[in-house]
């Protein structure tokens, strides 16, 4: 293959997971051939490259492709760059201050959940959730606020089968199986935030909402952490909010006026 004709390739197969990552659920290749003119060859061809690097995930079951774990991945490194970590240093100090409880930013890595920035309140017990640390993504408010706001593909993909259940402590099993794992989501999408009560560290609570891009792909999440004999059930609203607020400031900043 020469040079010239590499790059009509690479071309066409971004314009495929860009149409991927704008549909709402997984699409059958006749219809990417028919929305971006292309030959359905050409479209088999490259979604068969792609499936075997990972950024797409064929479901044979319903003859449609969605993005896969890689795509999901590469799309949250944007994330975990220089800038989103100085703005959350910045914001989430001044959500610590108002609330006077710990706070951390984190990301989706694959099945985990990456901490870009972590702050902690005065005289606050030590976190696991340290700057670099990686968690298990269903086990955390972090993860579940991301998790929640993905496509549902994009979920199952992340999700396939028990042995993607991580658990932290074996007498203490949470969110085991996929199933489990759509009811907790949905309870997210209903409240509109996430929580976790001692899934990683016993008595230790968070809730966490996600921040969203322009496209309101969740791109990574705020979080509270506290112990839970420190805050009343009847506070948690005006916590939720707080994050939310920050979380809102930090889209507005990362990506400009549609968050105005």
């Amino acid at each position: 293959m020469t040079e010239s004709s590499r790059v009509p390739a690479f071309e066409n197969g971004l314009r495929i997971l860009s149409l991927l990552a704008r549909s709402s659920g997984p699409l059958q290749a006749a219809t990417i051939a028919q929305r971006l003119d292309l030959p359905r060859s050409t479209v088999y061809h490259l979604l068969n490259v792609a499936e075997r690097e990972g950024y797409v995930m064929r479901l044979p079951e319903e003859s449609r492709y969605g993005l896969g774990i890689a795509a999901v991945d590469l799309g949250s490194s944007y994330a975990r760059t220089d800038p989103l970590a100085r703005v959350g240093r910045v914001l989430v100090g001044r959500l610590v201050d108002r609330i006077g409880l710990s706070a951390h930013l984190a990301v989706l890595h694959g099945r985990e959940v990456l901490y870009v920035v972590e702050m902690r309140a005065k005289h606050a017990p030590d976190l696991v959730s340290g700057v670099d640390v990686r968690l298990p993504a269903q086990l955390t408010a972090s993860g579940r606020a991301i998790l929640a706001a993905l496509p549902k593909a994009q979920l199952r993909a992340l999700y396939p089968g028990a042995q993607a259940f991580v658990q932290r402590h074996a007498e203490h099993p949470a969110v085991t199986t996929y199933s489990e794992l759509r009811r907790v989501l949905e309870a997210v999408r209903q409240r509109g935030w996430a929580e976790e009560v001692g899934d990683i560290t016993p008595g230790m609570s968070s809730v966490a909402v996600p921040v969203l891009d322009h496209r309101d792909w969740p791109v990574a999440a705020i979080a509270v952490t506290y112990p839970d004999d420190s805050v009343p059930p009847g506070r948690i609203p005006e916590l939720v909010e707080a994050a939310r607020a920050t979380a809102e400031e930090i889209s507005r900043r990362i990506h400009g006026a549609r968050h105005a």
